[in-house]
């Protein structure tokens, strides 16, 4: 069956040139230049930017801005002018990290100058403090400096008043990373989802390197189903806006899949082997090319197999 080494060069195949989520980065226009940010309104007072790494909310308040994720570092001074434009956004008051990935948390030290305090789930703050080797990407990750860690970090969920906006969040154990999480923006109905949330046309990445796993996210998609509805507009770490619907289409493939790949690993499959058998067919429609995704569930599967076979 599929060695270690083959299985490492399938995934250095797979990945070459990915960002950690893909699009995470932004397009290059002609001559080298970064595509410009652009702004989507949700509400009067809440955007979403994209261009600057993952998707970035911006929530406008008297007191300040608050933000769901912050860019990228090449992009952060870029991010900063753009909410300059914004009621309150020359003060950055409140940063949410969804998890670690540098497309998400690049900006942490330019807005932590900037006097913001920075929410995340306390294994975020372990992460950005440790040097990193991602195995799928083939790529260490230098530990961040202190100026760009959490200032405040949690564990299970909290709450949070901003600008007239009650703000849930909440931990969605060892998903897209071990740390990731969300957050709701109740009374507009909006739901900040990280990297969970898949971008349409491409299976989700999950992180093993990292804490991620198809059982982990199988228990965060349905987690965020149970705090949504049907009119309830999903924000994921990257790419378009979604809906319920499209967080149930990626649950229910999430939870098949696991089983279906939980079962040919039970019968001596390596992820080679599973690639080939071509398990994923009926999703691949909607999903895209799944080797790298099916590769990284191998693993996360063998690191939770005596979870899985009721051991502990």
């Amino acid at each position: 069956m599929t060695g270690r080494r083959h299985f490492l060069k399938t995934l250095a195949v797979g990945t070459a040139g990915l960002a950690v989520c893909p699009w995470g980065s932004g397009r290059v226009l002609a001559g080298g230049r970064p595509e410009p940010l652009a702004l989507t309104r949700l509400s009067d007072d809440l955007v979403i930017i994209t261009g600057a790494g993952g998707n970035v909310a911006a929530l406008s308040a008297p007191e300040g801005v608050l933000l769901v994720d912050c860019g990228s570092s090449e992009r952060a001074h870029d991010l900063l002018k753009a909410l300059a434009a914004l009621p309150g956004g020359r003060h950055v008051h409140t940063v949410f990290n969804t998890h670690w990935h540098w497309d998400h948390t690049g900006g942490n030290e330019l807005v932590r100058q900037a006097g913001a305090q920075i929410i995340a789930h306390e294994n975020t703050r372990l992460w950005l403090g440790t040097p990193i080797f991602v195995e799928w990407q083939n790529r260490s990750y230098a530990p961040r400096p202190a100026q760009a860690w959490p200032t405040q970090t949690f564990y299970t969920s909290g709450s949070l008043s901003f600008g007239g906006e009650s703000i849930e969040y909440g931990y969605l154990p060892q998903a897209h990373t071990d740390g990731d999480i969300y957050v709701y923006f109740r009374k507009q109905n909006v739901l900040l989802a990280g990297c969970v949330l898949a971008v349409p046309g491409s299976y989700p990445i999950l992180d093993y390197s990292t804490g991620g796993w198809i059982g982990g996210m199988a228990d965060a998609t349905q987690k965020l189903l149970s705090i949504t509805d049907d009119k309830t507009r999903i924000v994921p770490g990257v790419g378009p806006v979604q809906t319920r619907a499209d967080l149930a289409a990626e649950h229910e493939m999430l939870t098949t899949l696991k089983e279906d790949l939980w079962q040919l690993m039970r019968k001596g499959y390596g992820a080679d082997d599973m690639i080939a058998a071509d398990p994923t067919h009926k999703f691949d429609a909607r999903w895209g090319k799944p080797d790298q995704f099916i590769a990284s569930v191998y693993r996360g599967l063998y690191a939770h197999v005596r979870e899985l076979r009721g051991v502990v």
